[in-house]
């Protein structure tokens, strides 16, 4: 089955402006099979992903975390659950603000105390082609990291696989899966 998918969303949970009901509308109206709510874990609130079960929707919705991880400095990486399986994605590595040898240092670095499993290749929804690179040993994929409406739909997954979490999970982990951008 062909599905579109968000991995990064953020909501009122921690510092994005939309609800997750709001979320999920607008990214069901963008045409999105699943997302991804991947709320700050120092600023979400306890109990605030308890709305997913109760949503009426169609939409695969995943809840996870964006982990704060200090590795020379603080990052990200985001933890998306699965029903079985964890998916761990190393966010927005141009946010890093260094030459691509530290910054692949760093993903390493993070690699060997937790199972990366994929990159980001964008920056709010934006390509960053730099990270495309072979010398990153993981799956690249596009997110927009929407926090607001006017980021939601910038860029995103698409996969052929079965329509549940841990098979969306193990396209991304075996590269089965392409990037795609608003616009381009």
């Amino acid at each position: 089955m062909h599905l579109k998918g968000a991995l990064h969303v953020h909501t009122t949970c921690s510092d994005g402006t939309l609800s997750i009901d709001q979320v999920v509308s607008v990214y069901t109206g963008l045409g999105f099979d699943f997302i991804a709510l991947t709320d700050h874990d120092y600023l979400v609130r306890g109990g605030c992903y308890d709305r997913v079960e109760r949503l009426d929707t169609e939409m695969i919705v995943f809840t996870g975390l964006e982990m704060t991880v200090f590795e020379k400095g603080y990052l990200h990486v985001n933890r998306i659950d699965g029903d079985r399986e964890t998916l761990h994605i190393f966010n927005h590595p141009a946010e890093l603000d260094l030459p691509l040898a530290k910054v692949i240092a760093r993903i390493n670095a993070v690699a060997r105390r937790l199972p990366i499993d994929a990159v980001e290749v964008t920056t709010k929804g934006f390509r960053t082609p730099e990270y495309e690179t072979g010398a990153i040993p993981f799956p690249k994929v596009a997110t927009d990291d929407a926090h607001t409406r006017q980021g939601c739909g910038r860029a995103w997954i698409e996969m052929d696989c079965a329509r549940d979490k841990d098979s969306i999970i193990r396209a991304v982990r075996n590269n089965a899966f392409w990037n795609c951008y608003a616009g381009n």
